[in-house]
């Protein structure tokens, strides 16, 4: 009977044995470890398999694995016997279902989950979030671009998953929504605290070409360029350093973008306010280069005051230059104030105003007449210009080139270069405009010859050329040409071979000509006009009397 019962007991236990699923391959199973050896832990994962997991599988990123003997873990079932005989199984396999099962949970109620940054890939990190691997942008590491990531490396941190796909085995998450989450909260509080017009103590945390960012105690606030003294500054970092702690005035809160504006030269007395006082119209003062454009120069006249010297007021002579010739950046000079607006912070400097005015200094030592001596600087087709003292010129009319030839004649004898004397003949001072004349050097012959001349007056020339066309004739030296048509009255007599050169005939000025230096002369018109002063004087024609009886009359008188 006991024989029986065992046998019945044992077969009880084989049908038992044999009714239990060996588990299934690529699921998750919970094992035993019962060694340690050789860098792998071997685990009997039950229904008498046991396989070996590699200990670094055991092991956090960065950190040594904690496995021992008789731990209870879970692993992932690869295979139920290898070549070996043994089960293939893998912990890290095991971790990372656990982790994605985990991670969906945490992705469909948008919790956070935490990880640790282990390594970086092309364009960001990975980063293991207890079994998954992740990815990590480089823009999402944090709230500013991060130039070394290496304290971040293999610490425990929070991150938002951003996207995932377990199909392709891809999971992206975000440090930096964590702490602009954890930034937004902090603001919040700090912000409420603070008032407009409160003076605070702050650290500067970043510096920036157009200011600073300053850590008001969890919150920054933005340190304007402008806004950090009265004066210019071309750079924060003239004036701040990064750690520094600096006390600013909040100028500005706004709500809803929570933002802060601070500023620094607030916390100062306005320089402005003194201005006119200090710096009078017309008042002149030394300052100190700051900027120059290439419409000026900014002058410093002192700690947070500045004035635009603008280019047409740099120089009396330099006109078409850059403010970069006539002054630099640094050097102090002498400057007056023209004009002062409070209300948009502005003054108007002069430069040349501190110096005389070159135009009337030359009117005082060179009057009208004064012989002066100088360097052709330039050749147009209206004159010379001539180089005087202090950078200033003078102009040649081609009129005022030659007595005797044409202007456009007479400019060709001059090169750019040639030292000429010239007789100054005007002097502008608000056109800034100076008149010389060479011709002036030498007497005017055609002025000195006509001297008393006027038209209509009788001259005696002297024949000194017969031609075809006419005569030509000399009175003091000045020739003059009398057409054939202007030889006599009657037709018959104008002819010019009845004339003789050295004759001498009185003729009728009928032009007077500076600017050609001219002098018309005409017989016909003489004789015309003795013939109507004979009808005038001895009766008309028209009372009977005939020309002869007129013209004997008036001869007899004459005798």
């Amino acid at each position: 009977m006991c024989a029986k019962a065992t046998m019945e007991e044992f077969e009880a236990l084989l049908n038992e044995a044999f009714e239990i699923d060996t588990p299934q391959e690529g699921s998750v199973v919970k094992g035993k470890v019962i060694a340690i050896e050789a860098g792998q832990a071997i685990i009997d994962v039950g229904y008498k398999m046991e396989g070996r997991v590699e200990l670094k599988e055991f092991a956090n990123p960065g950190e040594a694995p904690s496995i021992a003997v008789g731990d209870e873990v879970e692993v992932f079932l690869d295979r139920v016997e290898n070549a070996r005989g043994e089960a293939v199984i893998s912990r890290e396999k095991a971790r990372r279902e656990e982790a994605w099962d985990r991670l969906e949970q945490a992705y469909a109620s948008e919790e956070r989950v935490d990880g640790a940054i282990f390594g970086r890939v092309k364009g960001g990190f990975t980063v293991d979030l207890g079994g998954a691997v992740a990815f990590l942008p480089g823009s999402q590491v944090d709230v500013r671009p991060v130039r070394d990531a290496g304290p971040l490396m293999g610490l425990k941190q929070p991150f938002q998953i951003l996207k995932m796909d377990r199909r392709r085995g891809n999971i992206v998450v975000s440090r930096r929504a964590i702490l602009e989450e954890s930034r937004a909260e902090q603001r919040a509080e700090v912000i409420a605290k603070l008032a407009e017009g409160e003076v605070v103590d702050g650290v500067v945390k970043n510096i920036t070409e157009y200011g600073a960012f300053v850590d008001l105690g969890g919150v920054d606030g933005l340190l304007h360029v402008t806004d950090m003294a009265w004066r210019r500054v071309n750079h924060p970092s003239e004036i701040l350093a990064i750690g520094e702690t600096v006390k600013v005035q909040v100028v500005k809160i706004n709500k809803d973008t929570h933002r802060i504006s601070l500023g620094m030269k607030q916390l100062q007395s306005d320089p402005w306010d003194a201005v006119e006082n200090k710096f009078p119209l017309g008042s002149v003062h030394k300052g100190r280069v700051t900027n120059i454009t290439d419409y000026g120069a900014f002058v410093e006249l002192e700690a947070g005051v500045e004035g635009l010297v603008h280019v047409s007021e740099m120089s009396w002579t330099k006109k078409n230059v850059h403010p970069g010739k006539i002054v630099s950046t640094s050097q102090e000079v002498d400057v007056m104030v023209l004009e002062i607006d409070t209300t948009k912070r502005r003054v108007s400097l002069g430069l040349k105003q501190t110096q005389r005015n070159p135009w009337e200094v030359f009117a005082e030592t060179h009057p009208v007449g004064t012989e002066i001596e100088g360097e052709v600087k330039n050749i147009t087709e209206f004159g010379l210009f001539i180089g005087l003292e202090n950078d200033i010129d003078g102009m040649v009319h081609l009129s005022d080139l030659s007595w005797e030839q044409r202007g456009e004649d007479a400019i060709q004898n001059y090169r750019k270069g040639d030292m000429v004397k010239a007789v100054v003949t005007e002097v502008d001072v608000e056109k800034e405009r100076i008149s010389l004349s060479i011709k002036a050097l030498d007497a005017d012959t055609f002025s000195d010859a006509v001297d008393g001349v006027k038209r209509g007056s009788v001259v005696t020339v002297e024949v000194t050329a017969i031609e075809d066309g006419g005569i030509e004739v000399e009175y003091n030296g000045m020739k003059s040409f009398i057409r054939r048509s202007d030889l006599a009255r009657d037709r018959a007599d104008q002819r010019p071979e009845r004339f003789q050169v050295g004759d001498k005939v009185d003729a009728r000025v009928t032009n007077v000509d500076s600017k050609t230096r001219k002098l018309g002369v005409s017989i016909k018109a003489r004789e015309i006009a003795e013939e109507k002063e004979a009808v005038e004087q001895y009766g008309s024609s028209d009372s009977g009397a005939s020309l002869g009886d007129i013209l004997g009359a008036a001869l007899k008188g004459d005798k």
